[in-house]
């Protein structure tokens, strides 16, 4: 086996145990109230869900922000935490609302080499604070990926995928921000914790 072949198969691996960890995670999340209702499908598949709330802790019916890309692409933000490790995740969901599949936009994942190399992402996303007037960047691993969701490159219609973006945490004086994504209208949005 080269060398090559190896890292990859490892990398392969590495993704799928963090899928398999965060999908584990997302189910363990539920309320655990209503028993007599249906169970749940398999988190791992695509699904039409519409605009239903998600099972995640701390989100609501209503987004935070809604923000209108090309082609009938909406990013809805549910939440945007502050924890205490240092750093703000903003969750949502990015939906399709055009008639016809829609190829998500490679502007969305920035210009950044060390991003690029890594695929489809919301790479490209900045958290700015204008009090502090501060730009933040998505955060990266060791190895240069970036802590958001990937993989995705388009959706159909009324398709929407569960999103995810991390930033370095503005001081916790700042909570007003403004969210922007290439190719999308700017948001601004509240920080909690």
């Amino acid at each position: 086996m080269s060398i090559r072949f190896t890292t990859k198969a490892r990398r392969g691996m590495v993704a799928m145990t963090v899928a398999a960890g965060l999908a584990l995670g997302a189910a363990g999340c539920g309320s655990g109230g209503d028993d007599d209702k249906k169970p749940k499908k398999s988190a791992s598949a695509p699904q039409d869900r519409g605009s239903d709330p998600s099972a995640q802790e701390g989100q609501s019916d209503t987004p935070l922000a809604e923000m209108k890309g090309s082609s009938g692409l909406l990013l809805q933000v549910t939440s945007a935490e502050r924890d205490s490790g240092g750093f703000v995740t903003v969750s949502g969901t990015l939906k399709n609302d055009g008639a016809q599949r829609v190829t998500v936009p490679a502007a969305v994942r920035g210009d950044e080499t060390e991003i690029l190399r890594h695929g489809m992402s919301l790479g490209g996303a900045t958290l700015v604070d204008s009090k502090d007037k501060k730009r933040y960047y998505v955060l990266r691993d060791t190895d240069g990926r970036p802590l958001t969701t990937t993989g995705f490159t388009s959706l159909k219609a009324g398709e929407s995928v569960a999103v995810f973006i991390q930033f370095p945490s503005p001081p916790s004086g700042s909570s007003e921000v403004t969210l922007q994504l290439p190719t999308f209208a700017s948001a601004p949005i509240t920080i909690s914790g």
